[in-house]
């Protein structure tokens, strides 16, 4: 297998932070912007710069100011507000040798508001087990002055002492040089390629998020193989909403680094609350590569067209147009191409991508070159890979599809589990010793490396190329019972159908699909879906009967059981991932805040029936049984479990 990515024209460096002091004394580089940092505000947008000479020195003077008050090895919680001072502190643990855990910084003025976000820094700090946090000095001021770590969302006291415990390191006071009043060290080894420098957390879309432990070699093996795979370069112009916590976005801050490029960061709020600034920052910057989640296609579509006054965009520069997170599917794709193609926009830029964080983030993408246009679809998805045919050719990241009962390679056009094998691999999950067994030891007959199991179904199409095609989550597939035979149906096939069916009132990517039960001959097919906001009264009769309908007619399922909420009721990740698993567990449950819920028994006239402000002012109707509130639905439960 070849394990580097070696071009002449660079100066491939075995961990990236080495890449900054390289480029700070060319003069070419030095003052050329590394990032740009774009504040999307009420009245205009403004922009604050960072130069390569600027980006070194500072993280060598903040990577002094850490190690005046830890040392080389120590575990740190990053908690700083996304923006160019959190890139500087990515850097600049790198540089000073220690391991980083990006978390997002929940509010400490709302004790018990944060959620997700508040139990998934409890998890952090109680598995990775930092000696300190580095914060905003406004953040921890408010730590200090709020209760907010105490008893947050019913988390143990234990837990709670943690936070208490920790060493809090002011962001402000490690920028000028210092940290807290303690001396700065004068010299200092930086990781090596070996050194976790990095734990990130996997989604949790299919489970609790596990801690990965990236080394600083594997990252750097990762930018460079995306470097190669995006054909990135100094002259390249990145643009990026993603959330710098989270395995994609963190990545690009290191492939920017590592191609001599230019970044322009975004926050991610800033792209939901106004999704059209994403090509507004594309066409001001000429940007030619920008990553998104396949999700921000139909957001841009609902609401980021033209508006009266607004600067024309030009889209034209763009040679990469990055879609990651599957299913990528392709009429989607299409309509965003074809919409914005009078702004520039070229087909060949279309790059469907594929990653996960146990290989770091990236491990393939369809895209060859701005030449080719034509990328075929299996089952309504675009590829996330081109594979190679010559059975001599040893690529840079290995991909294999399995049958999960054999561990053996299964022909193409057959689907199977993905196995990735590559120097990007990351060394396994923190203090889970049996999981990182069986997902990152994973061995093929007659190879001698290590494969992770990605757990991601796939199938490489028989055809004169060979794409991957990534179908979906194994967990995340539905075994039914079809007319007296077993099918099984990926369950995002239903939630894209079940959208279908009511485009103007449901909310997009916020529906779960889901079986009551692993055993298809009793279980039903259950839809969860968020009503637009502004739809949560009246008569949603059509909106019920549109889901059922659109789900037989695209996917030949029936659905049994149609549950509609409110907005941000179904359960995500903090990178907006649907959670299935537990969007079923609070349903069943009774803890899932219900406007109106629908149960069909597979007659020909089930219909629904509009709330009518009151459980005694419920009309039954044929082939079909409605509940408003808890009670009702416990009662109801008994025949689902």
């Amino acid at each position: 297998m070849s394990t580097e990515n070696y071009d002449p024209c660079y100066p491939d460096q075995p961990v990236v932070h080495r890449y900054l002091p390289v480029w700070a004394k060319l003069p070419a580089f030095a003052a050329k912007p590394a990032f740009v940092w774009a504040d999307d505000g009420d009245t205009a947008m403004s922009y604050a710069t960072l130069t390569y000479s600027q980006l070194d020195a500072a993280v060598e003077r903040m990577a002094s100011g850490i190690l005046g008050a830890l040392r080389r090895a120590d575990t740190v919680l990053v908690l700083a507000s996304p923006g160019l001072r959190l890139v500087m502190l990515l850097f600049a643990c790198q540089r000073a040798g220690l391991t980083a855990v990006p978390i997002i910084p929940p509010d400490p003025s709302r004790p018990g508001a944060g959620g997700a976000v508040h139990s998934h820094l409890l998890r952090a700090v109680s598995q990775t087990r930092p000696r300190a946090a580095v914060a905003d000095a406004r953040y921890i001021d408010a730590i200090k002055k709020s209760n907010a770590i105490v008893n947050v969302a019913g988390e143990p006291d234990r837990l709670a002492a943690m936070l208490r415990s920790l060493r809090w390191l002011s962001v402000d006071e490690l920028e000028q040089g210092g940290a807290n009043g303690a001396a700065a060290a004068t010299s200092f080894v930086g990781c090596e390629p070996e050194d976790a420098y990095l734990i990130q957390y996997t989604s949790g879309a299919t489970g609790a998020p596990k801690p990965v432990v990236i080394t600083a070699g594997a990252a750097a093996h990762n930018a460079r193989a995306a470097r190669r795979a995006y054909d990135l370069h100094p002259g390249s112009v990145v643009v990026s909403w993603l959330p710098q916590y989270h395995d994609c976005g963190l990545m690009f801050l290191l492939l920017t680094v590592v191609a001599g490029a230019t970044c322009v960061l975004a926050s991610p709020d800033a792209f939901v609350r106004r999704p059209r600034l994403w090509l507004e920052l594309v066409t001001e910057f000429r940007a030619t590569c920008t990553p998104v989640p396949s999700f921000a296609l139909p957001l841009v579509l609902r609401r980021g067209r033209s508006p009266d006054g607004r600067r024309p965009l030009e889209l034209g520069s763009l040679e990469n147009l990055i879609l990651i997170n599957e299913p990528i599917y392709k009429a989607c794709v299409d309509e965003f191409v074809a919409e914005f193609r009078r702004d520039g926009l070229l087909p060949a830029s279309i790059s469907p991508s594929y990653g996960l964080a146990e290989n770091c983030t990236f491990v393939s993408t369809a895209w060859r070159s701005r030449r080719c246009v034509d990328l075929l679809s299996y089952k309504k998805l675009l590829p996330s890979a081109r594979l190679s045919r010559m059975a001599d050719e040893e690529p840079e990241i290995e991909i294999a599809v399995v049958d999960e009962e054999t561990g053996e390679p299964v022909e193409d056009g057959a689907e199977g589990e993905i196995w990735v094998s590559s120097p990007s691999n990351a060394s396994g999950y923190l203090g889970h010793p049996s999981a990182s067994r069986e997902v990152f030891c994973a061995r093929l007959p007659g190879k001698g490396s290590c494969y992770v199991r990605t757990g991601d179904r796939g199938v490489v199409a028989r055809g004169a190329e060979r794409y991957l095609y990534v179908v979906g989550r194994s967990a995340d597939v539905l075994a039914l019972d079809v007319d007296g035979g077993r099918r099984s149906v990926c369950a995002h096939y239903i939630e894209t159908a079940a959208f279908g069916g009511a485009p103007d009132r449901l909310r997009g990517g916020c529906i779960a699909a889901f079986t009551t039960s692993p055993a298809p001959s009793t279980s039903l097919v259950v839809v969860v879906a968020e009503l637009l906001k502004g739809s949560g009264g009246g008569d949603h009769k059509d909106i019920c009967e549109g889901i059922k309908r659109a789900v037989w007619e695209e996917e030949g399922v029936r659905v049994g059981w149609i549950v509609l909420v409110g907005s941000g009721v179904v359960p995500k990740t903090t990178s907006g991932k649907l959670r299935r698993g537990a969007a079923r567990e609070k349903l069943l449950a009774g803890k899932l805040p219900i406007l109106l819920e629908a149960r069909y028994d597979g007659a020909e006239s089930e219909s629904s029936v509009p709330w009518a402000g009151g459980e005694e002012e419920m009309e039954k109707c044929p082939g079909m049984d409605t509940a408003y509130g808890s009670a009702s639905r416990r009662l109801r439960l008994q025949s689902f479990l």
